[in-house]
């Protein structure tokens, strides 16, 4: 009977142990998996922070970008306007020569025919030729 006694001790506090040991693996499981759990979360934030950066660094680079643009089409702007202000006053200049040079001709033009008025008129018969030409006869 005291066998039997212990026997059934030794299998009360077997049964405790392994009741303890499951309860602690469990334990154990549940706190690997909460870790792990926590783990996952963390990298996920991680990888959403870093993605937020990444988005963050492309959008300050699209305005870096667009900023640039903006600069060079205003300059390439100005630059066309002063060529086409440039091309301008060469044309103007170009017309006022050419006024010039047209009312200076039209002044030298009258001066000719006023001074052609002037002048005495070529004899038509010269030298006893009618029309300047022989007709043939002494």
């Amino acid at each position: 009977m005291n066998k039997e006694l212990e026997k059934m001790k030794e299998n009360q506090e077997y049964e405790r142990r392994k009741k303890i040991a499951e309860e602690k693996h469990k334990e154990w499981v549940h706190r690997k998996r909460e870790e792990e759990r926590r783990e996952r979360k963390r990298e996920v934030s991680k990888e959403m922070a870093e993605k937020a950066k990444r988005e963050l660094e492309k959008m300050q680079l699209q305005e870096k970008a667009d900023i640039k643009y903006k600069e060079w089409l205003k300059k390439k702007r100005a630059e066309e306007a002063e060529k086409k202000k440039k091309e301008k006053e060469k044309e103007k200049e170009r017309e006022a020569e050419l006024q010039e040079k047209r009312t200076r001709s039209e002044k030298i033009f009258k001066e000719w025919l006023q001074n052609a008025r002037n002048k005495p008129q070529p004899a038509l018969n010269g030298y006893g030729f009618p029309h300047g030409k022989s007709t043939g006869l002494y």
